[in-house]
């Protein structure tokens, strides 16, 4: 090795004054922590402990600021991870790099944006940080401060320069933008900030193929699935969200009506043919769905299969119901294309047997008087049957399964439980009031027969055959009494039902 000039050197060779450096660093941190680490990471160590004496004392000493830890952490990501800005302040004035990244690709600048820091975020930005430098797979600094819902940590960025419609790379839920996770997350004022600096309203994320289910694990336990679709699986078209449609599946009213003023496409649709005001009903979100209408939503749009007006029944909302019957929504439609089935959850799908029942009908499944009732009002039709055809298990077939064919159902016979298996949430997630079980008796199954009762009344009241029987041969009668519903076939027999 070539001697430099003025620096003895030790024995084996190294510079003794970086010797004697490395020596006072360890022990200002201590025994335990030279232990610990090597000398070249004390620094970043003492950051991490929140030690913030032992950092003032190494940057005194000489520690090296730039150190890194092993997965490439700087005392600077601490301090920010910490957000202490006054020693963010000191490492930045000994030089630190401030858009330093650790294996991750984190730099200070994310961390900050995470913690919604707007003090250290302004002191990174001051200090030449980068506000467009991504992670791996594309998530900016502004695409996390819009996640985590501080706007003034947005506005600084953007005022820095940050890209307003960077997106994630393309792929499975990919091509997001800061626009679309400031939705999903309910953060309107973050919404607000981005609308006004451009961001693209229109921006839709990646479309993908997906595999999934359009039953319940339940309902197919036990089938051998081959072929697979009489087992319900199927490819479908997923992702290619707008911020919109965001809106409609997380219920984020505030940040809708920004997307609506905005000019955000009310109509636009997701890849299955969806759309926004469809969304926003099965997702429970009748205020937004409201709102939609209110920008000139079509309410009989049911390219995925189901219209609004089926999936406010699903969701028990006679409020957006009547706003979609008011608005022209079709009182007769009928579902057309069964939707997938979201495993071990409670979201809201339209099973197999579901496709071509009426709204009706369907009101009469889910024991809706009111919305009965209502539908009724607007013309629908009380007397039309549905025609149930699914597979299901059958352990006394060679392939345990068993093609079914319920023949024409009426209003009258789905409110007693003919028209095909149990809901979801009425087997898997113990009986949400007014749904039939397979539990036995107790109070799940006297709030069942009390709904089960008044939808009776309410198809019988309407002149819907007492007596109507299925392929099969049940009737409304037999269907009650097998469900242990004894005054429901009380109440048939004294309208004239046959025993």
């Amino acid at each position: 090795m070539p001697k430099m000039p003025g620096v003895k050197r030790s024995a084996v060779g190294r510079p003794v004054a970086r010797v004697c450096r490395s020596a006072l660093l360890l022990a200002l941190v201590g025994v335990g922590a030279a232990a610990a680490a090597p000398p070249e990471t004390v620094l970043a160590d003492a950051a991490k402990r929140a030690d913030w004496a032992a950092v003032r004392t190494l940057l005194q000493a000489g520690a090296d600021v730039d150190a890194r830890q092993g997965d490439g952490s700087t005392a600077l990501h601490w301090a920010s991870y910490r957000d202490n800005r006054e020693v963010a302040a000191l490492l930045i004035r000994a030089g630190a790099d401030v858009d330093a990244a650790n294996d991750l690709g984190v730099t200070a600048l994310w961390t900050a944006c995470e913690n919604g820091s707007s003090a250290m975020v302004e002191a990174l930005l001051e200090a030449g940080a980068d506000p467009n430098t991504p992670l791996p797979f594309g998530e900016t600094p502004l695409m996390t401060a819009a996640r985590a819902g501080n706007a003034d940590v947005v506005g600084r960025l953007l005022a820095a320069g940050a890209e307003v419609d960077a997106a994630t790379e393309p792929g499975a839920y990919g091509a997001q933008t800061a626009l679309m996770w400031a939705v999903a997350q309910k953060h309107p004022a973050v919404v607000e900030v981005l609308l006004a600096h451009g961001a693209d309203v229109h921006a839709r994320s990646t479309t993908f193929t997906e595999t999934v289910k359009t039953v319940s694990t339940y309902a197919n336990y036990g089938l051998q699935c081959v072929p697979r679709d009489e087992c319900y699986i199927t490819e479908v078209q997923s992702g290619g969200f707008t911020p919109l449609l965001f809106a409609a599946r997380v219920g984020d009213l505030a940040s809708a009506r920004l997307l609506a003023a905005a000019g955000a496409d009310v109509n636009g649709t997701t890849p299955d043919g969806a759309s926004a005001l469809a969304v926003a009903a099965l997702s429970g979100n009748g205020a937004v769905g409201a709102l939609l209408l209110e920008h000139g939503a079509d309410p009989n749009a049911a390219g995925g299969g189901y219209a609004p007006l089926h999936a406010a029944i699903l969701q028990r909302d006679p409020d957006l119901a009547e706003a979609l019957l008011a608005a022209g929504a079709d009182p007769n439609a009928r579902v057309s294309a069964s939707t997938r089935y979201t495993r071990d959850s409670a979201d809201f799908f339209f099973p197999p047997w579901y496709v071509g029942a009426p709204a009706f009908w369907l009101a009469a499944r889910h024991r809706e008087a009111g919305i009965m009732r209502l539908l009724a009002r607007h013309g629908a039709d009380p007397h039309a049957t549905h025609d149930p055809q699914y597979w299901t298990r059958d352990r006394g077939t060679a392939a345990g399964r068993m093609w079914v064919e319920e023949g024409e159902t009426t209003a009258l016979m789905a409110a007693v439980g003919l028209g095909g298996r149990d809901p979801l949430w009425a087997v898997e997630h113990r009986a949400r009031v007014g749904e039939a079980t397979e539990l036995g008796g107790g109070p799940d199954r006297t709030a069942a027969e009390a709904a089960a009762l008044e939808a009776v009344r309410v198809a019988v009241a309407l002149g819907v055959d007492v007596d109507a029987a299925n392929a099969r041969g049940r009737t409304a009668v037999s269907a009650a009494r097998v469900n242990g519903f004894d005054e429901v076939a009380a109440f048939l027999v004294e309208r004239g039902a046959a025993h």
